[in-house]
């Protein structure tokens, strides 16, 4: 990079880490590390929550899943956008959880269950947690190394130090100085900060993207060139594809309905000043992420066009030349090794593809194919080389993005995407550093003790548990060697917890049946699915594919798992492979959430003695002591408003923004361009123009018209918001809270005047 580039990075960051020091003047309480205070409002809780969905090691995933599919698959996605919008609009479980007043999810569960369930459960959310986001470090430092073009080693004091150790080490640093400071207060500061500057940043880079790549002479017929069943944008065309495709978007739906709760803990899913306040952040989360769908699209849209269309095809070359040479470097421990596979690499030709002359391309016939082949024959050379292909396969894809995009910004742009980025990636490891801490320290370690902490002690806990957390995701990111796509790779080893957290979560909000029996065996089946799909696809190549090889069991056990999925071809297909286990982390993931089901319900029903008390634990009816409530009577009039979720907390500006989501996500989105285009398509299937037509105005002009509005609307409302919870921070010279009944050990005193109150109840 330039030095232009270098002080359009640094002076923002600066400022940034510096807002976070100064968040220490506000905290003067537990609560306010934990939660805020509990005095932020809509428009700074969702501006913050936006640089937690734009992480760098999501877009990286994301790119990698355009670069096998396409966008194809976005049109069916849409089945997902009325069910985020009902959800957000009638608050399902996250209405229920603020009316708990739980100040973690472990409260939440000791409430509703016991407190050898919430130790067990929020241990095991911990571990799950933890294991997922190692690699995020990992993902970001070679993120930056490939971005920056910086080399492997550095000389320091006459040392040779790994450039990877020093970005880890450096991310992490910046990350537990921001929580250190001040929790979820410095959080919040920095998060909205943080978007506030990437909205602009996030203009810059779309229109240049749109000025200097044309859709329909570049884009669009570099989707189109794609083999029957594979199609890049013909969503009825897309039989084939494996790994991304219709049966991965059965399970995220039902994951996103059955998991709703499964993740919503303190920091900002707690900060609301009411839950009114809460609610209205979800619902204004349809609106703020218009730049971001933009970029996340024409990101990916750039990547398969560079790297695909014969106007970069030397471009292509090089990057991918780059691209061997680095995954090479990493992966072949064998110098002999890697020099022949990087010469092998190096001389490979130029690709001319003439689209519409030559054959379309394919999942298995594309311009990666002989570098990817030249890599499986070099490396099945050495010891455990089909593994060792898995691992450079997935950083050759990961480190895709990186270096095509060092090849196409120009000075100043690069300096821009840069601190894009690094503001990414600082949200993302502090957010995930403090989760996993706070739920060791308020969901484990302070219940197992027993008894309150003084508040210094509760703070340096929880800072001393962060830096843990830090330790344990700085050693991680050289131990984990990740060996799939990083969207499946989180499915796995976040289905550790989610494969049954989601019965327990909605079965402990919304039933009287589910019992801590139930709740222990939906966790425990849920674990031990998705732990053995862990091990089976970890062991695969290097183990257990070899050993069923010398015993001749590969054949008739292959031919069994195609049978079982014989029914469900062309979108579940169960192969033999030597290489990949034949079961994907979605497969697995979807028979988790199935039994984690069945054991809650049968082993509910089974051990069921008395219905629960939901109105103790929601503050209903007798237990009722002010604040919001919900009436219940209702008119004709009101029956549709209710359904969407307005009742007698929404202002008349509230109203306007609901009906507003509602008619954009679900009559204009879902009705209009999905619904009615499925009705047009089974009547008179459309033209590939047509579908090269319809993701330009949907995924571009439109969130392009929908952006520019509410990137000002949300910029003025974050920096409002902001400073009126600066402001609140700094009157009070105490927190009300911190009276002893803070959680980890809040639910003390809280489960005590719960029993107190349901014995006031019965007397009545």
């Amino acid at each position: 990079m330039s030095w232009i580039d270098w002080i359009i990075l640094l002076l923002p960051l600066m400022f940034v880490i510096y807002m976070g020091y100064r968040s220490r003047r506000y905290v003067k309480g537990v609560a306010d590390f934990l939660a805020a205070g509990r005095i932020c409002g809509r428009y700074v809780i969702c501006v913050a929550d936006v640089v937690g969905a734009l992480a760098v090691v999501t877009l990286v995933a994301q790119v990698e899943a355009n670069y096998q599919t396409g966008f194809a698959l976005t049109f069916w996605n849409q089945l997902l956008a009325p069910l985020g919008i009902v959800m957000a609009l009638t608050g399902y479980c996250t209405y229920r959880y603020r009316e708990t007043r739980a100040m973690s999810l472990g409260q939440f569960l000791e409430m509703r269950y016991s407190r050898g369930f919430r130790i067990f459960a929020s241990a095991l959310r911990t571990f799950s947690e933890t294991i997922c986001n190692m690699i995020v470090p990992a993902v970001s430092a070679r993120f930056f190394i490939c971005l920056l073009g910086l080399p492997f080693q550095v000389k320091l004091f006459g040392f040779e130090i790994s450039t990877f150790a020093l970005i880890v080490i450096g991310v992490l640093t910046l990350a537990l100085f921001i929580i250190w400071c001040g929790g979820t207060v410095a959080l919040i500061i920095t998060d909205a900060l943080q978007a506030i500057l990437s909205y602009p940043i996030l203009t810059v880079l779309v229109i240049f993207v749109l000025c200097n790549f044309s859709w329909f002479d570049q884009i669009a017929p570099v989707m189109a060139d794609r083999i029957p069943g594979e199609s890049f944008l013909n969503p009825y065309d897309i039989q084939s594809l494996r790994d991304f495709n219709l049966f991965a978007l059965i399970v995220t739906l039902m994951s996103s309905i059955l998991n709703r709760a499964s993740w919503i803990g303190a920091g900002a899913t707690a900060a609301g000043r009411t839950p009114h306040e809460q609610k209205m952040a979800g619902v204004l989360g349809a609106w703020r992420n218009g730049f971001a769908i933009i970029f996340y699209f024409l990101t990916g849209a750039v990547v398969i066009t560079v790297l695909t269309h014969a106007d970069f095809s030397a471009k292509a070359r090089e990057i991918r030349r780059n691209l061997s040479g680095r995954a090479a470097e990493e992966v072949i421990d064998d110098a002999g090794l890697r020099r022949k596979y990087i010469a092998a690499a190096e001389a490979l030709p130029e690709t001319h593809h003439e689209i519409g002359v030559d054959e379309p391309y394919s999942q298995l016939r594309n311009p990666d194919t002989p570098y990817l082949d030249t890599a499986l024959s070099v490396l099945r050379e050495g010891e455990n080389g089909n593994a060792k292909f898995q691992e450079f396969r997935t950083l050759y894809f990961q480190q895709m993005l990186p270096i095509t995009i060092r090849h196409v910004l120009p000075v100043g742009l690069i300096g821009l995407f840069a601190l894009l980025m690094i503001m990414l990636m600082l949200s993302t490891d502090d957010s995930r550093i403090f989760s996993g801490a706070l739920t060791l320290v308020q969901d484990v370690i302070l219940p197992v003790y027993g008894k309150a902490l003084p508040p210094r002690t509760h703070l340096l806990a929880l800072r001393l548990a962060a830096v843990g957390i830090g330790v344990i995701f700085f050693l991680g990111s050289f131990c984990m060697a990740q060996l799939d796509y990083i969207n499946l790779f989180c499915v796995i080893t976040t289905s550790i917890w989610l494969g049954g957290a989601g019965p327990v979560m909605i079965g402990g909000l919304y039933s009287r049946f589910g019992n801590t029996a139930g709740a222990y065996a939906s966790l425990i089946v849920g674990t031990v699915v998705s732990g053995g799909g862990i091990l089976m696809q970890r062991n695969w190549a290097d183990s257990i594919y070899p050993w069923l090889e010398r015993v001749g069991w590969q054949e008739n056990i292959g031919a069994v798992l195609e049978a079982v999925s014989g029914p469900f071809h062309p979108y579940v297909v169960w192969r033999m492979d030597a290489i990949k286990f034949p079961i994907n982390s979605n497969e697995l993931f979807f028979i988790a959430m199935l039994l984690g089901i069945a054991a809650y319900c049968a082993v509910s029903l089974l051990t069921f003695k008395e219905k629960f008390n939901l109105d103790r634990m929601l503050h209903r009816g007798i237990y009722s002591d002010g604040g919001e409530s919900r009436k219940t009577e209702s008119n004709f009039r009101s029956v549709f408003s209710r359904l969407i979720g307005i009742d007698e907390n929404y202002t008349r500006g509230d109203k306007v923004i609901a009906w507003s989501v509602f008619a954009y996500s679900f009559v204009y989105s879902f009705v209009v361009m999905f619904a009615g285009v499925f009705v047009w398509n089974a009547i008179r299937p459309w033209p590939m123009l047509w579908w090269s037509w319809y993701f330009f105005i949907f995924n571009l002009i439109v969130p392009g018209i929908v952006a520019c509005i509410s990137t000002v609307w949300f910029m003025i409302g974050g920096i409002v918001d902001l400073r009126r919870m600066l402001r609140d921070l700094a009157a009070r010279t105490d927190n009300p809270l911190d009276d002893g009944r803070v959680e980890g050990h809040v639910s003390l005193a809280d489960i005590k005047e719960f029993k107190m109150r349901e014995e006031s109840g019965k007397r009545r």
